[in-house]
């Protein structure tokens, strides 16, 4: 089956002057309908996720703060702005991460236009990251008895903290991170962490996951994969130093969905991260993960 696409305008919200190009969901979105890769009937509204489905992640105080749209010393280390807005848009991405998990146990493969926001710890925002979606949706899954194991598959140029930290003692969750090494975050210990040295270029980056993918699989035995397919370790990128081309990026997509394919599990993609120079650039990377399922989901059928 197709994947199915999730978004909602209301992720679309500003943030002014910001290295962030949240307009990227809404550009990606245009694309993919205009340039014939989907049409309407592959797109669904994310959901607003509610606050029990939150609160199986982040605290009951910092959710007070977040949610009322307040800034305090646990929503000022997003390092974000704070806004009614705000709060609903991300409220929206995770919700759109929460169905993107249940329609990939049901069709293989989906894709939340949004999602990814791995720095978010229970109790404080981080680099950009109010809610942990990512945690949220495989906590919500394993809470309804649809999965027993699951995996993420973190591929942004930096590390998942948030993450790592969230499941560092759940056996239930396998987090996988290969991330530029010497960059933002404070690190913590995911089940498998690659941190590889700056520009470490194409070849060599997809050498590393090509050996890293079957022990993730091996290791995990997920029954779900969610797959943060960042778009920041590109070359251009103004947050990040790992040298990758375009052409690099789509391969490391293509691998990673054909390992899931392989193994028949299925998986859900966030974009995580991506700040390059020309925001057409993310654009383009992001519209080329989406092009990569769709392309995986067909010789799937």
């Amino acid at each position: 089956m197709r994947p199915r696409f999730f978004h909602h305008e209301e992720q679309n919200f500003s943030l002014g002057a910001h290295v962030f190009p949240v307009e990227k969901y809404g550009r990606v979105r245009e694309r993919l309908l205009a340039e014939g890769d989907t049409t309407d009937a592959d797109w669904q509204p994310a959901p607003l996720a509610t606050r029990a489905e939150l609160g199986l992640v982040h605290t009951d105080a910092y959710l007070d703060d977040f949610l009322g749209a307040r800034e305090t010393a646990r929503t000022a280390a997003s390092e974000l702005p704070i806004s009614p807005a705000i709060v609903r848009g991300c409220v929206r991405m995770a919700g759109g991460t929460i169905a993107a998990a249940r329609a990939a146990l049901e069709d293989g493969l989906a894709v939340n236009v949004g999602g990814g926001f791995h720095h978010a710890f229970p109790d404080h925002a981080e680099g950009f990251c109010y809610l942990n979606d990512l945690a949220i949706a495989l906590r919500v899954l394993l809470a309804e008895g649809r999965i027993a194991r699951a995996a993420v598959i973190d591929l942004d140029v930096h590390q998942g903290n948030g993450t790592a930290k969230i499941f560092e003692d759940d056996a239930r969750v396998f987090t996988f991170s290969m991330h530029q090494e010497n960059l933002y975050p404070v690190k913590q210990r995911s089940d498998l962490d690659l941190g590889l040295a700056d520009r470490i270029g194409d070849t060599r980056y997809l050498a590393a996951l090509d050996a890293a993918l079957p022990r993730v699989f091996e290791r995990a035995r997920p029954e779900l994969v969610l797959y943060q397919a960042g778009a920041d370790p590109y070359e251009q990128d103004r947050l990040g130093n790992l040298g990758l081309s375009k052409e690099a990026l789509e391969a490391r997509d293509r691998r990673v969905l054909d390992a899931c394919a392989l193994a028949a599990v299925p998986c859900a993609i966030t974009f995580g991260g991506g700040y390059a120079a020309d925001p057409a650039d993310t654009t383009d990377i992001h519209v080329a993960t989406c092009r990569a399922a769709l392309a995986v989901a067909g010789r799937r059928e």
